[in-house]
């Protein structure tokens, strides 16, 4: 049976905080706050913890989840290379919604899915997720919802489309903003013959922030193409 454990309350955060690090010791499934929505975490290196998220979200091996890091130090661990704009993105915008697509690490052994080689990584400014992260390493961490059905923004969401197949639910009241994390895929500039930023999913950051950091090495707005450009 699943424990829910109101994360406001101090006399409830300290044993919320022990189970669902012991739950994902056991290769379990907690669903935790971040500063974008709820998010279902499993174990990062546990190939069983993993599919079990894609099972609980109904999702196949072709959408790998991403990875939720405590900081920089995490990702350098995970991934192949930081080329010096990720550096800056980091900088600029971790902690917060900001997802970074890498090559990842070829000398780790984990099972994400069907990730061709890749990892996605973000660090989150939440306080209980980055507590959950520094005692536990990286999580796999997918918005808490059933595929096809909105993220969650409250735990009641959540526990609606995930019910028993989560073992602790960590609440903190509704999420800060609501809105999922922006991804970017940073893959070709490690060894890539045209070094170009894409936006795969827009979110929390904006393109306009984006560029603002990135310049011209953020991809043009296909939007924007379409509907003529301009000069």
């Amino acid at each position: 049976m699943s424990s829910l454990f109101d994360c406001r309350d101090e006399a409830q955060l300290l044993p919320g905080m022990r189970q669902a690090r012991q739950a994902i010791g056991r290769g379990e499934l907690v669903v935790m706050p971040t500063d974008t929505v709820y998010g279902v975490a499993a174990d990062a290196f546990s190939a069983g913890a993993v599919q079990r998220l894609l099972d609980a979200k109904g999702r196949g091996r072709q959408s790998p989840p991403p990875v939720l890091v405590a900081g920089l130090t995490t990702l350098r661990a995970l991934v192949a290379e930081v080329p010096p704009a990720v550096e800056k993105l980091v900088e600029e915008f971790w902690p917060g919604g900001l997802t970074i697509v890498l090559p990842a690490q070829p000398s780790l052994s984990w099972d994400l899915g069907d990730t061709h080689g890749t990892v996605a990584v973000r660090m989150p400014a939440h306080r209980i997720a980055l507590e959950l992260l520094e005692e536990t390493g990286p999580l796999a961490v997918s918005s808490a919802n059933r595929t096809g059905r909105p993220a969650a923004v409250r735990i009641e969401d959540a526990q609606d489309m995930l019910g028993e197949s989560i073992a602790v639910y960590l609440d903190d009241g509704y999420s800060k903003t609501g809105i999922s994390s922006t991804i970017v895929d940073a893959t070709s500039l490690v060894g890539g013959a045209e070094p170009r930023i894409r936006v795969l999913r827009e979110g929390a950051i904006s393109r306009a922030q984006l560029r603002e950091v990135l310049g011209g090495l953020l991809e043009d707005d296909p939007d924007s193409e379409a509907a003529g450009g301009g000069a």
